[in-house]
């Protein structure tokens, strides 16, 4: 009897923080930022409760049944996005936003990169970043189009 084929599978985990952010883009004039983002531009900032959603992919070892151990992904989680954002103003707290506006597009590359410095290569899938319940997106790494 042949040994089974490799199974692939994908697991996600979910974490929620809080933080707080201005949209405004330095490229711009302040007539320019209000335009643009409205009453996201408040210059005293607004927050989000943000949630995330990591999942990772690989064969499902034959011995623990699991793409990775949970437990593992919850502290790579841990050290990825609860640590350096959350109960955070993202602007004046977290380094990288100092010259890249905060955008849940540029929130989800900031914990895809974070997360691929820790995970085993190859095996971050996707972050699904929830600002709202209606505002959401999807990075997968695609650095170009």
């Amino acid at each position: 009897m042949a040994p089974p084929a490799a199974r692939l599978a994908r697991l996600s985990r979910s974490v929620t923080f809080s933080a707080s952010h201005r949209l405004h883009s330095k490229a711009l004039s302040d007539e320019e930022n209000l335009k643009l983002f409205g009453k996201c531009n408040n210059p005293n900032g607004h927050g989000h409760n943000y949630k995330v959603i990591v999942t990772v992919r690989g064969e499902i070892d034959p011995v623990s049944g699991m793409v990775m151990n949970l437990t593992d992904l919850k502290e790579y989680m841990q050290e990825a996005i609860m640590e350096p954002l959350d109960h955070k103003n993202l602007d004046k707290d977290v380094p990288y936003f100092a010259d890249v506006v905060s955008t849940t597009e540029n929130v989800a590359v900031f914990i895809w990169e974070n997360l691929k410095k820790l995970l085993p290569t190859g095996t971050l899938y996707k972050v699904k970043v929830y600002e709202t319940d209606q505002n959401i997106v999807i990075y997968k790494g695609e650095e170009t189009i």
